[in-house]
């Protein structure tokens, strides 16, 4: 079963319920990349009047795990898979629509066939980049996953 947009968004409410009351939408995802949308707004903001890190983090994370989760649906493989690691850059306020992309499908496939092949744990570091309306990078974040085939 193919993940959708739709599909995707309704997890969100139903089991990142902090996520999707901030506002944070899946826009696109396709076997390369996925987009992750939010919109600033008094919910998600930090007292400088200013998108909060921390949602933006979350729509960040998604890009990247969505992906993960497409891939390991697709594999077919009981596969799990856990953030080990993070990191960001803060550029510039994010303020109106903020548009997360990843572009690291290739890199799962490489990660997700080297854990089946192998049978041993693997990390990959997924990136997703924040631009604001006007194409101005926000903040860029990296995230460690690994992922480890299950007995």
């Amino acid at each position: 079963m193919a993940l959708t947009p739709k599909k995707l968004n309704t997890y969100t409410m139903f089991k990142l319920p902090s996520a999707y009351l901030c506002g944070v939408r899946t826009r696109h995802i396709d076997t390369e990349k996925c987009i992750v949308g939010v919109k600033f707004k008094w919910i998600n903001q930090n007292p400088f009047k200013s998108m909060f890190w921390a949602v933006q983090g979350m729509a960040a994370e998604f890009s990247t795990g969505a992906i993960m989760i497409s891939k390991i649906q697709d594999s077919g493989k009981r596969i799990s898979m856990l953030v080990t690691s993070n990191k960001a850059t803060f550029t510039k306020k994010a303020l109106g629509k903020i548009t997360f992309t990843c572009t690291d499908g290739k890199a799962v496939d490489d990660v997700l066939k080297k854990a089946i092949e192998t049978g041993e744990g693997q990390t990959l570091w997924m990136e997703s980049v924040g631009v604001n309306e006007e194409g101005v990078v926000v903040s860029t974040f990296g995230f460690e996953w690994s992922v480890k085939l299950k007995s």
